[in-house]
């Protein structure tokens, strides 16, 4: 399905790409690259693509919320959260996989009202549906 781009970025990585160095083309964000010990480097700080792709998703899951309220006329509660937990490991198939998940919190909201608020959104998401076709996300919906 064609994309209609209003908007790109690039990045380039150095150095050893899990364990190097990440930089934003317009120079605004630069990370230096870590391995986690769970897959065999040193760990410590320093970012790595998970970590990245958390921080992305549940930025843009929280802003395409606010896409969905308009549509579904539910509103988004002050104090909503987003908090993604991605992960990263061997697939049965060969190679690696991620695994998503997402916790939207959304104070005070009907539990009816919250769970069709984030399964309209799933369908905005740019996230969401970028990896709906290989990526379960299971989502649980706090009121």
């Amino acid at each position: 399905m064609p994309v209609d781009a209003k908007y790109t970025t690039s990045a380039t990585a150095s150095g050893g790409g899990r364990n190097g160095h990440t930089a934003l083309a317009d120079g605004t964000m630069a990370f230096d690259l870590v391995v986690p010990k769970e897959l065999g480097g040193p760990g410590g700080d320093g970012a790595n693509p998970e970590k990245l792709f958390a921080l992305g998703y549940s930025a843009c899951f929280l802003g395409a919320m606010r896409v969905a309220s308009t549509q579904t006329k539910i509103p988004v509660p002050d104090g909503t959260t987003v908090s993604a937990t991605i992960g990263i490991g061997p697939r049965s198939e060969g190679g690696f996989g991620i695994t998503a998940a997402l916790d939207v919190y959304l104070p005070g909201l009907p539990e009816e009202e919250a769970k069709k608020l984030v399964e309209t959104t799933h369908g905005i998401c740019p996230y969401s549906n970028a990896i709906k076709a290989s990526v379960p996300v299971p989502t649980t919906t706090r009121s």
